[in-house]
């Protein structure tokens, strides 16, 4: 077993740490915020993650993991260090190198001994010869390091579960050695390993969530163009997915993607292609759909209603997925805000991600403790993330609870022959709108 640091301590620095431990490495994750540190030393968790911190305390117990904010104490006598900072996204869409450089000066800095440094950082092609360069130029001269590329493949809400039954684990590395070391130390998890090359590990990344993307937004135009002919989106997803070459996952119809991956990821390969003279149409295509899908039930409820001042409008949840409480590029941020605009009162739910929302949402948006209180005397309702909560909603709440029962569901929570059994009026996603005529015409 291993003696590990990471530096980071977010959705993939700290779940990566506390899995290595698990398998029984000894593990030192490193932050600089020292509030955070000795919240996660007790073994809560500074992120919502199923099953997250039962691991962090177990391990913590076990004398496995540890948590600090000083470099010299977690760098001391390891022999592999995983850098797992952020890589935000620049305003001309590139990923923002700065927290990795200040990783690689901290290491520099504080290394005794011959270590390798593993990139799980989403970066762009040629970061970690970038990297290899910085520490040569920056370690003394009697110190070796290796790089290896080890990009992550979690999805947020289910990380736990896919560090430990992922379909497979990319190394990338020039030191068949050091590809080796990495090798030996996630064997344990039991899931295929693909060695490659560094370059090639470092594209895989963005690839494999560029083609997410693309199904999900091409599965979206699918949806749209199913409105317009009648046909139901869910059974033509169905009926795709059946083709073992297409695949069903990815093809839910809804309001786009989200969160920290997908969106950033996608316009940084964008800005990657467009640095070789290389006009990436189709995934610059994928970008402008999503951004479009997102207004899709703006759009809806503006043709319903035709002026929405003064409506109340019941935001049923805010994180960008369900099982989180990420917000970022969460679809609940361009739709509140639009809804403002347009001079609607909005209440808003989530049962996780309030207090993050109320960082990102407009300050006019007021907050409900439940879904029933969210939907008091509403004049509609908007699902943005399909919470299990809301997907196993009484629909008979809706009925008592709102003025009149009109709903926009933007991630397909419910199938219309169980709509159809309530005085509900249900517009969704890629399928027929659900009328009541009895309502009274607004």
């Amino acid at each position: 077993m291993r003696k590990i640091s990471v530096v980071g301590t977010g959705y993939v620095g700290l779940v990566t740490g506390v899995a290595l431990s698990h398998i029984g490495h000894h593990v030192t994750c490193i932050d600089i915020d020292e509030t955070k540190v000795e919240k996660m030393r007790q073994g809560i968790s500074p992120i919502y993650e199923p099953g997250l911190e039962e691991l962090m305390k177990e391990n913590i117990q076990a004398g496995r993991l540890f948590f600090t904010t000083s470099h010299q104490e977690g760098f001391k006598d390891v022999d592999v260090i995983y850098i797992a900072v952020g890589t935000p996204e620049k305003e001309d869409g590139s990923a923002n190198l700065m927290y990795i450089e200040q990783a690689v000066r901290d290491i520099a800095a504080n290394i005794t001994k011959d270590v390798i440094v593993v990139t799980k950082s989403t970066v762009p092609v040629g970061t970690n010869h970038y990297i290899k360069e910085l520490l040569d130029s920056l370690v003394p001269k009697h110190i070796h390091v290796e790089v290896v590329s080890n990009p992550e493949f979690l999805r947020e809400g289910s990380s736990v579960y896919d560090t430990f039954h992922g379909d497979r684990i990319v190394i990338g590395a020039d030191s068949e050695e050091a590809a080796k070391v990495i090798e030996e130390i996630n064997k344990p998890f039991g899931i295929p390993i693909f060695k490659t090359d560094i370059r090639s590990a470092e594209m895989i990344k963005y690839a494999s969530n560029a083609f997410l993307a693309t199904k999900i937004s091409f599965i979206n135009e699918i949806a749209n163009i199913c409105e317009k002919v009648g046909a139901d989106v869910e059974s033509v997803a169905l009926g795709m997915g059946m083709d073992k070459r297409i695949g069903s996952m990815f093809l839910r119809a809804g309001i786009g993607y989200g969160g920290s991956c997908f969106p950033k990821d996608t316009k940084a390969l964008a800005k990657i292609a467009a640095n070789i003279d290389h006009d990436f149409e189709l995934l610059k295509a994928v970008i402008k759909v999503n951004s479009k899908q997102q207004r899709i039930l703006i759009d809806k409820a503006k043709e319903r209603f035709g002026s929405l001042t003064g409506k109340k409008v019941a935001l049923l949840g805010l994180a960008f997925k369900p099982n989180t409480d990420d917000m970022r590029e969460a679809a609940s941020i361009l739709i509140s805000r639009e809804l403002v605009i347009e001079g609607a009162e909005v209440v808003a739910y989530d049962p996780v991600a309030v207090e993050n929302a109320k960082k990102v949402l407009p300050q006019e948006v007021v907050y409900a403790e439940s879904i029933e209180d969210a939907l008091e005397n509403a004049d509609m309702a908007f699902i943005l993330t399909e919470w299990a909560q809301i997907k196993e909603l009484d629909l008979n709440i809706y009925v008592q609870k709102m003025k009149q029962p009109i709903v926009f569901d933007g991630r397909n929570c419910y199938s219309i022959n169980e709509v159809q059994q309530y005085p509900i009026e249900y517009h969704s996603i890629g399928r027929k709108p659900i009328y009541h005529y009895q309502f009274q015409t607004v």
